[in-house]
């Protein structure tokens, strides 16, 4: 990464981060994936049990496996099979102490846009866990939620689509046409614009373009 580009992110994440914190949400800035895997391992006692959404950020950063590693307890929905299992494992990540996800896009006035097809992600996000810790690449960021919801179904859904072999038009046709597939990935579309609760959730900024 250029100097320049350097400390242009520095410098727009600083004003991300204060306009998170009038949203009664903490925001942190670091400038490579391996300080972001520092900063999440400071964040979380021994013992702590962690779980995460569907989210490419979250390994490609080297969180995921930085946590495995750790001693920590993961709760992993990969590894329920039966609907028991997965009814079980449910209620083991609705009460987990971490949920670690990315957004689909973050406004620079601190506003989270995500998108949701089963709304896993989402659900946790909204309700659960004690502490929610989104990792966000700087090539999310966008200047208002309009934008987010562009950035969303232009970039992010045709990505993910080609990913996930949904057969929705965004992976067809490469661009979204407001459907009713029945693997549609934009069943919830939510905008998080403030915390009730101060500290849950927590939204590391990294200086690199990371996930979709």
């Amino acid at each position: 990464m250029e100097e320049t580009e350097r400390v242009s992110y520095r410098t727009t994440a600083k004003t991300v981060i204060k306009n998170l914190k009038r949203r009664n949400m903490e925001g942190y800035y670091c400038e490579t994936s391996e300080e972001a895997v520092e900063l999440v391992r400071s964040m979380i006692p021994a013992g702590d049990s962690i779980t995460w959404g569907g989210t490419v950020t979250f390994g490609e950063t080297g969180v995921k496996a930085a946590l495995e590693q750790g001693g920590w307890r993961m709760i992993d929905r990969a590894t329920a099979t039966t609907p028991e299992e997965k009814r079980e494992m449910w209620r083991d990540r609705t009460s987990a102490d971490w949920f670690f996800m990315s957004a689909n896009a973050l406004t620079l006035d601190g506003e989270l846009v995500n998108i949701d097809g089963n709304s896993d992600r989402l659900s946790l996000l909204l309700h659960g866990p004690e502490h929610v810790v989104v990792l966000v690449g700087m090539n999310k960021l966008v200047a208002d939620v309009d934008a987010g919801f562009k950035r969303i179904r232009t970039v992010t859904c045709p990505l993910n689509a080609a990913r996930l072999h949904t057969n929705t038009p965004c992976e067809v046709a490469g661009v979204c046409s407001e459907c009713h597939s029945e693997r549609c990935m934009c069943c919830q579309m939510v905008v998080t614009r403030h915390s009730r609760h101060e500290g849950r959730i927590k939204v590391v900024l990294i200086g690199e373009s990371l996930g979709y």
